[in-house]
């Protein structure tokens, strides 16, 4: 018997602050760490997919909101980080760091989501400081409270 093909995670992710002109921000809470909440975020299914599309599709899948790319605002904003240990598995073997590309995406008012069951439990609106606070992600963090500056506003 021929195993199959292992297929690993690409070190290369979207991260997708959804938020209102108001700057609430929308958490979701993942299923297999209870109390991580943080953004849409999610890994190229393939090293050709545009970082555009990952967004999209990643924003659907999670949300079950479906936006345009007009209606995506790519933040030029790139980090780079350490993969966390518990997730490290998912990627090929020696690979341990991830590059993480901001979006955001404005609604017009908030909004109820459908939820992946298999990824999120559940989701809450937060004004943009409060909703930086909660997240276990450093760079998630940082992102959210870079909202006013990509809204125009003051911080």
């Amino acid at each position: 018997m021929i195993p199959a093909a292992v297929c690993f995670k690409i070190p290369e992710s979207v991260l997708v602050i959804i938020h209102t002109p108001g700057l609430e921000v929308l958490l979701i809470e993942r299923v297999d760490h209870p109390g991580f909440w943080q953004s849409v975020t999610g890994s190229k299914d393939a090293e050709d997919e545009p970082l555009i599309q990952s967004a999209l599709r990643e924003l659907q899948e999670e949300t079950g909101i479906v936006a345009t790319p007009a209606q995506m605002h790519d933040w030029r904003i790139s980090n780079v980080y350490d993969i966390y240990p518990v997730w490290r598995h998912r990627y090929a073997p020696g690979v341990t760091r991830n590059t993480e590309h901001v979006f955001g995406l404005c609604v017009p008012k908030i909004c109820a989501v459908t939820l992946n069951p298999r990824e999120h439990t559940a989701s809450q609106w937060l004004a943009y400081r409060d909703a930086a606070e909660k997240c276990f992600s450093p760079s998630n963090a940082e992102a959210i409270l870079l909202l006013p500056r990509f809204m125009g506003g003051a911080d």
